[in-house]
């Protein structure tokens, strides 16, 4: 089955997109969603996405600046545009960058089914995948300087394994797994550890969440208020209040 992801910041226009068509049926399957580019940018390397449905309109980085970024990493993946028609001419921005088709809202069932065996057909059409090999043989040695590469531009919101992958000449799936081996942790897993320290130093500094998010990389303060719970088991808001009340 190919894999598909939803991109939208309106999560009723996600369900309604989930639920219009039977996925299986066609040989699809929805592995994830997000509700921003941002969150998308931080997530599609463990989700692995073919199709991506992404809104052309989103807070903090829109549906273009977000297929650029995608298609650039990822040249095989199949884009469909979500757009009104008042923004269509917004969408022609997107001719000459590879998406595979657009869909007007509101969203008809039948237009997707169509998108979706669009996709289906100019997959099935790429060459079989060639053997994986690394380019580069001994990681460990430069482990160190992937390591301090992330430090140093981890405030880069499209910071992610296949840019650090590209930057150094790595296969982006070799490199996650020698990382892993070196580092005992997914690079992913190191590049939020490292803008959630930071966070925490913004938060001592009583900066507020929509700039300590953006200082940090992740300018979408929902998807920043999200990882800043994961990593430290507290609300960033909560921790704030605290802090201006001594």
């Amino acid at each position: 089955m190919y894999r598909v992801m939803i991109i939208d910041d309106e999560k009723a226009l996600r369900n309604l997109l989930k639920a219009s068509v039977d996925w299986q049926e066609m040989g699809l399957e929805v592995v994830g969603e997000a509700a921003s580019g941002i969150e998308a940018i931080n997530i599609i390397d463990k989700l692995r996405p073919d199709i991506i449905f992404v809104d052309i309109r989103m807070p903090f980085m829109d549906g273009i600046e977000f297929s650029k970024i995608a298609l650039k990493r990822y040249r095989q993946m199949k884009i469909i545009i979500l757009t009104a028609f008042d923004e269509f001419e917004y969408a022609k921005q997107c001719i000459g960058l590879g998406i595979t088709d657009y869909l007007l809202k509101p969203i008809v069932r039948t237009d997707i089914r169509e998108a979706c065996q669009k996709a289906i057909r100019e997959l099935d059409a790429l060459p079989a995948d060639v053997p994986e090999q690394p380019v580069l043989q001994d990681v460990p040695s430069d482990t160190e300087h992937v390591k301090q590469y992330i430090d140093n531009h981890y405030p880069d919101s499209a910071l992610n394994l296949t840019a650090i992958a590209q930057k150094f000449g790595y296969n982006p799936s070799y490199l996650s797994r020698r990382f892993k081996a070196d580092c005992g942790q997914n690079i992913s897993d190191y590049i939020t550890a490292c803008r959630m320290e930071k966070a925490k130093k913004c938060l001592e500094s009583r900066m507020l969440m929509y700039m300590t998010a953006k200082e940090v990389g992740i300018p979408d303060p929902n998807y920043f208020g999200k990882c800043f719970k994961k990593y430290t088991g507290s609300s960033y808001s909560e921790l704030l209040k605290l802090q201006l009340s001594t």
